[in-house]
């Protein structure tokens, strides 16, 4: 057994014994407990590779009362002038490594989950590397994490997903840092190749501009089309099962004509104070073949990564011109069909979460696996058959 806790194995399988490999990979995750909408495209990631390399997944289990434990641990964190409170465990059953491994992986959406490290002892002397993955943290915020920058103190690497933060996380951190986006299982995402009727016509997501939202009601309303939108916040709600919930979006975004895109907190000014970056919305919508409306980020990650014709129909932040957009392209069906067609293609060969952990895997100077490179080969073979059509 790999991993002990007081409650006993904190393996999903036993993957070493069906192969006949041992796992040299070691991650942790939250997604036992913490079910937020928003977490579901980061189990996501853990998922494909799960699939691609031989992973022993950490489980985190929560001691009793883990909501009043939490917040009371993340209270003292904020007001501790130790920075020692970040590394003492008070939220979940204490996890020790009984084996070695060639890397551990934390990939984390927010820098308060940092707190979960604290449930595993003495990880460090069993891993050969470790790197630290935060998806969102923006660099006029990462003074007010001042301590919480201890628990990252022992990790080899840290990847960010946010271009614009790199500098900042590295010099607070005193650790290398390095970009690494967003992804999306482009496989599950994809359209092809049994394409469904694209039933929805408009699909907003997540945040969007009031006035913007409002516009597009009334155009909807005027024009008879379907126009599926949140109508509470649905990011920080519980889903009963990540790969279900996935499923489900991924189902509706590939039966969208056209999905609503945005810079990343488009409309909290306070909190990204200028920094444009890339949001997950992006990938999962081109990957969907959905045509992307909306604002592209003025940032060097969006004109790298997305800078094929098309990638984005910009329209006014306010809406002022949706309708005149929308008509105009109802009456260009053949450049639809090859954005769609184009959207997915890219995603294919840019954006699964294959690429990233390949990333990742050269950051801490491992080798990839036979999985990433079939996995790899399938999706340029999807890429290269919808081209062909």
């Amino acid at each position: 057994m790999a991993l002990t806790g007081s409650k006993g194995s904190y393996l999903t399988s036993d993957k070493a014994t069906m192969n006949g490999k041992r796992p040299r990979i070691c991650m942790l995750t939250a997604r036992g407990f913490a079910l937020n909408a928003f977490r579901c495209g980061g189990y996501e990631s853990e998922d494909v590779l799960l699939n691609i390399d031989d992973v022993d997944l950490i489980h985190l289990r929560p001691k009793n009362y883990y909501n009043i434990r939490e917040s009371l641990q993340k209270y003292l964190i904020w007001h501790d002038t130790t920075r020692r409170m970040v590394s003492i465990n008070m939220v979940f059953e204490p996890i020790t490594f009984t084996r070695d491994y060639d890397l551990f992986i934390v990939h984390i959406p927010l820098m308060r989950d940092l707190i979960h490290l604290s449930a595993i002892r003495g990880w460090k002397n069993h891993c050969k590397r470790s790197i630290c993955w935060i998806d969102e943290i923006y660099a006029s915020n990462v003074a007010a994490y001042e301590v919480w920058m201890p628990a990252l103190k022992y990790f080899d690497h840290i990847a960010v997903g946010m271009i614009g933060s790199v500098k900042t996380l590295e010099s607070a951190s005193q650790r290398p840092c390095h970009f690494v986006a967003g992804a999306v299982d482009t496989i599950r995402f994809s359209p092809y190749p049994h394409m469904p009727e694209r039933v929805i016509d408009l699909y907003s997501i997540g945040r969007i501009g009031k006035e913007l939202h409002d516009t597009v009601l009334d155009v909807a309303a005027k024009n008879n089309m379907f126009y599926i939108h949140d109508t509470f916040l649905a990011s920080d709600s519980n889903v009963f099962d990540h790969n279900i919930h996935r499923g489900m979006y991924a189902n509706m975004a590939k039966r969208s004509r056209y999905m609503f895109v945005a810079p990343a907190k488009m409309n909290m000014p306070e909190e990204n104070k200028g920094q444009f970056e890339i949001g997950y919305r992006y990938y999962e919508a081109s990957a969907a073949g959905a045509i992307m409306i909306g604002q592209a980020p003025n940032c060097e990650s969006y004109h790298a990564m997305f800078n094929w014709p098309d990638a984005v129909i910009e329209i006014e932040p306010d809406g002022s011109n949706v309708a005149n957009i929308l008509a105009d392209l109802a009456e260009q069906p053949e450049r639809l069909l090859k954005i769609s067609r184009r959207n997915v293609v890219e995603s294919l060969l840019r954006h699964d979460w294959v690429y990233r952990w390949k990333k990742i895997y050269d950051i801490v100077g491992l080798n990839e696996t036979e999985g990433m490179t079939c996995r790899e080969n399938q999706l340029k073979a999807m890429a290269e058959q919808i081209g062909n059509e």
